[in-house]
């Protein structure tokens, strides 16, 4: 298998990046050590759009190690979004939005070329565990992990991927447990590998 991971890391004074990279190397070593080829992606290092494209047709998985910042992607990984994805809508990645002039009542978003290529997300988070999936909790009112990045699923989705299970690490800042999320997160890495 051939196995993208992209670090989708921005550096900012209060967060290095030193877990997403541990995360990123862990993803990288399980895969050789199940005889995968890897390839790797950093927002921190200088990219070509059109290798990119090819590194995306290339990959049966792409793993992306997102930390999340305002509840969303880093501006980085938007900004490679815009460049990378845009460009692959050309023809490379999908053809448009899977509708035509002549039939444009056919299914949104289905024009994606990369059908047998699934992706993992492995999320870190400051927030903790317990804000999500309880209706109790004040700010995602019983929303879970995959409902707050319900668009970045769409946006693979559109390409054809197929999404596997979402891993998250909680209260990275103010309560880490890194031992223990790099444990969990080689037991899901094993399972989807």
């Amino acid at each position: 298998m051939n196995v993208l991971v992209i670090n989708t890391h921005q550096a900012y004074p209060f967060s290095e990046g030193k877990l997403s990279q541990a995360m990123v190397d862990l993803a990288s070593e399980v895969a050789k050590g199940k005889g995968h080829q890897v390839q790797t992606t950093a927002m921190s290092d200088d990219y070509q759009v059109e290798a990119e494209i090819e590194k995306h047709l290339w990959a049966d998985l792409v793993i992306l190690q997102i930390p999340v910042n305002w509840m969303g992607v880093p501006w980085s990984f938007k900004k490679y979004m815009d460049e990378v994805y845009t460009a692959g809508m050309m023809g490379a990645l999908c053809e448009g939005d899977g509708r035509s002039h002549e039939d444009a009542g056919a299914q949104y978003g289905r024009g994606g070329k990369l059908n047998n290529t699934r992706y993992l997300m492995s999320l870190t988070f400051n927030a903790p565990g317990e804000a999500f999936d309880d209706e109790k909790q004040y700010l995602f009112e019983g929303k879970s992990v995959d409902d707050l990045f319900f668009p970045m699923h769409m946006n693979f989705r559109f390409f054809g991927m197929t999404g596997l299970p979402t891993f998250a690490s909680f209260d990275v800042m103010k309560n880490p447990d890194t031992e223990n999320d790099l444990i969990r997160y080689q037991q899901h890495l094993n399972q989807v590998l």
